[in-house]
């Protein structure tokens, strides 16, 4: 599961594959992103596109949250307190699902029309990498790109507008757009570090524009593995150095 990546671009560049308006502000040179946060998409909306920051984590499924409201329930009523779970069911946390695999379940589908289609800009994504783990220690990340000059590339993702929902306890109901990206299987590079799964990862800007404009049956073939000679795994001294910030180009 990807739950970091970064950005290391310029807005221009972005625009220039988008062909999007830009109502983002100004972006940092470099942007480690992770779950919850704020992040640059470029969404359709209202007949065109737009450059924005949206919150990372779609609304997680009824299930999820009911079966988490339950677990916290039975732990309030082993404590001798009284549950009104109905309540406790509304104000249940819902970090968000930032990664989305099946595009077939109801929980998903009912987003996958051209409305809620967007692509996420990144330019290098982590997966933890238990085998270089040291004992005792944190499980390092092992950081994958197009290359080592680390091009700009998109993810295809799917965002919401105005959902309602708790996101953390301390914020209470709050109402936000939120996005995710797709997954799929994981190419020959990414498998040896995550055999589960890899980002669905956009191949140039023919393929952004397919995910942004083209009925869902043309739409969902683009869920699929990077080709192999299309990514790399960055040596660990690149994964771990900030990247020259030079006009990126699009795989």
């Amino acid at each position: 599961m990807c739950n970091l990546y970064n950005v290391t671009t310029n807005q221009e560049a972005i625009r220039a594959v988008t062909k999007a308006f830009d109502r983002l502000g100004n972006l940092e040179p470099s942007l480690d992103i992770y779950p919850d946060q704020m992040a640059p998409i470029v969404r359709n909306i209202d007949g065109g596109r737009e450059l924005t920051r949206v919150r990372w984590g779609m609304p997680s499924s009824q299930q999820a949250i009911y079966q988490a409201a339950t677990k916290r329930a039975d732990k309030l009523r082993a404590k001798g307190k009284d549950v009104d779970f109905q309540e406790l069911l509304k104000m249940e946390p819902d970090g968000g699902t930032t990664n989305i695999r099946n595009t077939s379940s109801k929980h998903w589908l009912r987003w996958t029309g051209i409305e809620n289609r967007c692509v996420v800009p990144f330019t290098r994504f982590a997966e933890p990498d238990p085998a270089s783990k040291v004992e005792g220690g944190r499980t390092p990340n092992a950081w994958f790109a197009r290359d080592e000059s680390e091009p700009l590339m998109f993810f295809a993702g799917l965002w919401v507008p105005n959902w309602q929902s708790v996101r953390k306890i301390k914020e209470g109901m709050i109402t936000c757009d939120l996005f995710a990206f797709l997954t799929t299987e994981p190419n020959g590079v990414v498998a040896p570090i995550h055999p589960k799964a890899m980002p669905a990862i956009l191949r140039g800007q023919d393929e952004v524009e397919t995910w942004l404009t083209a009925p869902w049956s043309g739409a969902k073939a683009l869920q699929r593995p990077l080709a192999d000679n299309d990514l790399i795994k960055l040596p660990p001294r690149a994964a771990q150095e900030e990247p020259d910030l030079e006009e990126p180009l699009l795989l």
